[in-house]
């Protein structure tokens, strides 16, 4: 079983280390595996937009530049020849796609990998819960200065999409915030150290801020709608209440009596 330090949200250090799921960190490094999934990555980073000019492209070289026979020298047909100076170039590179497919599984074990890695060497820290209630780079960084990870390149995985810490980090020139799902095998080898928030290794939903914050967002969103926590609480409450009461019998409308035809008068009478 492997362990890693484990720290508070504050930068105390626990006692007792945290164990690392067996599943993932089962301390095997698989280098051929890390060496294709890295340079996969990055062969689908290129753009593959360069472009060199053929002797099709070069503009001029429309008549031979002397003639035929005659003059001693070797017969040309164009200035614009790969072998002439301002002619064209031979075999140069063309515009094309560089991208290429990786199977799942093997970029799941190119992961799974270099998370062990990382956690062999003592490069990997679990945090928990980062729930900032705003973007604060100075939060973000005294905590990464209490872990002693000043002045290193440290990759930050966040239990779900947590935007204040993903702002908090975005101006530290050596942090990476991302979430735990989104990271590659690349960004954990690129990174000196591996900071995971704790909810990601043990599955717990993601929290984002206090509960009884009204300023708390919901976990993935990157827009600004905001969930008042304490509104919805209060309208809970209140449904049940009227649940529990049950609604009184409605009592039937009486209907008017139909009057009665009055009575004809036989004729003669009085």
């Amino acid at each position: 079983m492997i362990e890693a330090p484990h720290y508070t949200a504050a930068g105390v250090q626990q006692k007792a280390a945290f164990a690392l799921p067996a599943d993932l960190f089962d301390g095997q490094v698989n280098e051929p595996v890390l060496h294709q999934a890295v340079k996969t990555f990055l062969g689908n980073q290129r753009q593959g937009t360069h472009q060199v000019k053929t002797r099709s492209f070069v503009s001029g070289g429309n008549q031979k530049p002397w003639r035929q026979k005659g003059t001693g020298r070797a017969r040309q047909g164009t200035t614009r020849a790969p072998h002439w100076r301002g002619g064209g170039i031979v075999f140069g590179p063309s515009p094309r796609d560089y991208r290429s497919g990786i199977p799942r599984k093997v970029r799941q074990l190119a992961r799974r990998s270099a998370l062990n890695a990382r956690a062999r060497e003592g490069a990997l820290f679990v945090v928990e819960a980062l729930a900032f209630q705003a973007p604060k780079t100075r939060q973000l960084a005294e905590l990464l200065g209490k872990l002693g990870l000043a002045g290193r390149r440290v990759l930050v995985l966040s239990n779900g999409g947590n935007r204040n810490l993903y702002l908090s980090g975005r101006n530290l020139p050596d942090v990476e915030v991302s979430s735990w799902s989104d990271a590659s095998a690349y960004d954990i080898l690129r990174s000196d150290t591996v900071v995971v928030e704790q909810g990601a290794l043990t599955g717990e939903a993601p929290v984002i801020a206090e509960p009884g914050d009204e300023g708390a967002r919901e976990p993935g969103s990157r827009g600004a709608r905001k969930v008042p926590v304490k509104k919805t609480a209060a309208k809970a409450k209140a449904a049940k209440k009227a649940a529990a009461k049950k609604p009184a019998a409605k009592k039937a409308a009486k209907k008017p009596a139909a009057k009665k035809p009055a009575a004809k008068k036989k004729k003669g009478s009085k």
